[in-house]
């Protein structure tokens, strides 16, 4: 029995799934079951290491449909409405004790992405700063010892 479970994620981060799910469904599903057919054409299917492969991506691709239908399912679409607060879906650009200035988007932890500045709301600096407005400054705890970081602006 599964285990229900609330995922967040952004208006962006759920067409982005929905569309893997269909480019899965449309056009991997057929090339699978075509290259399973040719594989079962070839012969005897207890030594055939190309229908072994066809049925490795099978259930690889049949996975993975199903955790995204799951997640599509079990998701809450963060709208990002309220720009006075920072949540997820919010762009937002924090200070730090040097002087230092990022600027991050708060994406639910299926979107978090380090490389794009897409932070999780999970993350310690996006856990620390969900729910403050614009000047505040915040006490982050994270696993290298807390520092502080001050909420520039929030878009």
């Amino acid at each position: 029995m599964k285990q229900t479970q609330t995922i967040m994620l952004t208006a962006e981060g759920y067409l982005a799934l929905e569309s893997e799910l269909n480019v899965l469904k449309t056009e991997k599903r057929p090339e699978v079951i075509k290259a399973l057919k040719e594989a079962r054409a070839l012969g005897d299917l207890s030594e055939n290491s190309d229908y072994d492969a066809a049925r490795n991506e099978q259930a690889q691709l049949e996975a993975r449909i199903k955790e995204l239908e799951f997640k599509l399912e079990h998701c809450t679409i963060a709208d990002g409405a309220q720009k006075d607060v920072v949540n997820v879906g919010s762009q937002v650009t924090i200070t730090y004790e040097d002087g230092e200035t990022e600027e991050y988007k708060i994406v639910g932890s299926l979107e978090a992405d380090p490389f794009e500045n897409k932070i999780s709301n999970e993350s310690p600096i996006g856990k620390a700063i969900i729910g403050h407005k614009k000047g505040e400054m915040v006490e982050v705890a994270s696993p290298n010892g807390n520092f502080s970081v001050t909420i520039s602006d929030i878009a």
